[in-house]
């Protein structure tokens, strides 16, 4: 649990408390992520629920097929994933939205088991380069990271720009550009 809250979250009682992952426990397609946003999932309860970041995600996972709705804003508004699965690099919010490389290493044992029980998987969709670059040093793998790049692995792995505000309202990632992400998710775990 995060010690030291942000300023702006100070007043908060949710800050700095970890958020589990969540999904189809039966899912082909594993979802990872960077750390829960201080204001969305750490509010929330939900990985990338409550926050814009959730929203253009969950956008293209209803587009998809693997949400029940487009929009996620609080852990009992009745979204539910079919075939995917959703978890992050660290599962506290970090100071500066940045995980330091040992709140990483603390938090990869959860991930390592994770990926045991997730025992159907074909396809993990890491977003951003740290989500990417954190699978790859679980399966001992060094790739360079491009957005919507296939990587023949077991299971395979795609690559995505993260779905972060500062990625959305600059273009660098579009709702369309996410969705083909997905699309090809769902093409390679069917």
């Amino acid at each position: 649990m995060a010690k030291v809250k942000r300023r702006a979250y100070r007043d908060q009682k949710y800050w700095g408390k970890p958020v589990p992952s969540f999904g189809d426990p039966r899912a082909h397609v594993l979802i990872l992520g960077l750390a829960p946003g201080a204001h969305g999932a750490n509010r929330t309860g939900r990985m990338f629920t409550g926050d814009k970041s959730g929203e253009f995600l969950f956008r293209a996972l209803y587009e998809t097929g693997f949400a029940n709705q487009p929009t996620s804003i609080s852990g009992d508004d009745g979204l539910t994933l079919t075939g995917a699965y959703i978890s992050a690099s660290a599962h506290c919010a970090p100071p500066d939205n940045k995980p330091t490389r040992e709140e990483l290493l603390n938090c990869r044992p959860y991930l390592e088991r994770e990926l045991k029980l997730l025992k159907n998987l074909r396809v993990v969709v890491a977003l951003g380069k740290i989500a990417f670059d954190t699978y790859l040093s679980l399966v001992k793998e060094r790739r360079a990271f491009g957005h919507n790049v296939k990587h023949d692995l077991n299971p395979a792995l795609i690559a995505s720009y993260h779905p972060s505000q500062q990625n959305t309202s600059t273009g660098k990632l579009t709702a369309a550009m996410l969705r083909e992400v997905f699309e090809q998710a769902r093409a390679l775990s069917s």
